[in-house]
């Protein structure tokens, strides 16, 4: 499964029973989460996620609703007896301040914690299923967004032709990248027999925070899924620049330019509390777009 949880979809003031930045991105077997605000842990029991799952945390800036709820979950983990390595990406500040918050504790984690400082933008994660690379957002302080690519091998198993040629697992893989098999008697068997092409892998772009920026389009081109913050209606545009925020036909407009299939908006300013209107605005550049709703899974 590769899928997207919201845990928390409002801005810097928790309001209407709604809670700051935090999303779990499932990846097969591996739970990733994106930003981390006051009360994430709390969420991640609720929507009963396996914390202990949870390998990597990305952080996409030091603004307290995206991450004063990690020191709290780290803790957490220590306390449940978390034994597998933990990784933390996020701005270089971040590491001293968790160091000081342990330090000051005097808690002594008892699994490994590394820290991934993003510095620049480019792929800052590369595991077998897929990889993480971050981007610069334009914020008042630095920011950054995320997008997690599905890896993919470039051809397919043709089952049914491969049983037919007695061809070996062992040799499957091979196949998958391209190969042409010779058998015992020494005869070539060309891939395109017994392979097709796989289709693409899906992607996920989370942009963080940011005032309306047409060159994160093209930095998100093409994928799967974005989410794009909207913290203010149309009508707010304004106010939304003052504050390196976008709107919601702001962030509509970065997702028709970047050609994506489908758009989360989310980041609600708390001086909302109806919702709806977020997503009819949104819909009016954009049809295929979705509100950020706690709890609800958005598969890819």
């Amino acid at each position: 499964m590769f899928g997207v949880t919201i845990l928390g979809n409002n801005s810097a003031v928790p309001a209407y029973n709604r809670h700051p930045t935090a999303q779990i991105v499932t990846m097969q077997d591996q739970l990733l989460l994106i930003d981390c605000g006051e009360g994430t842990q709390m969420q991640i029991a609720r929507y009963k996620v396996k914390w202990g799952k949870i390998k990597y945390i990305f952080i996409s800036h030091l603004h307290g609703d995206h991450y004063f709820g990690l020191i709290g979950l780290i803790t957490s983990m220590y306390l449940l007896g978390r034994k597998d390595t933990l990784y933390i990406c996020g701005p270089t500040a971040l590491e001293e301040i968790i160091h000081l918050q342990l330090k000051v504790a005097d808690t002594k984690l008892p699994f490994q914690l590394v820290f991934i400082p993003l510095r620049e933008d480019g792929v800052v994660v590369d595991e077998s299923k897929y990889t993480v690379e971050c981007f610069a957002t334009q914020h008042r302080i630095e920011c950054r967004g995320f997008i997690i690519r599905e890896k993919k091998k470039p051809r397919k198993i043709d089952v049914e032709k491969v049983q037919q040629h007695n061809i070996p697992t062992s040799f499957y893989e091979r196949l998958q990248h391209g190969e042409d098999y010779t058998n015992k008697e020494g005869t070539l068997i060309q891939n395109e027999s017994l392979t097709v092409a796989n289709s693409l892998g899906r992607s996920y772009a989370f942009s963080g925070d940011t005032l309306y920026d047409t060159n994160i389009a093209c930095k998100v081109k093409n994928v799967t899924l974005l989410y794009h913050e909207a913290t203010y209606l149309k009508n707010m545009e304004e106010n939304a620049k003052l504050r390196y925020h976008s709107t919601t036909h702001q962030a509509a407009s970065i997702a028709a330019q970047g050609c994506v299939d489908k758009l989360i908006i989310g980041h609600f300013s708390s001086k909302y509390e109806h919702l709806e209107v977020f997503l009819e605005e949104a819909k009016e550049i954009f049809p295929n777009t979705y509100l950020a709703v706690e709890g609800a899974t958005h598969r890819l």
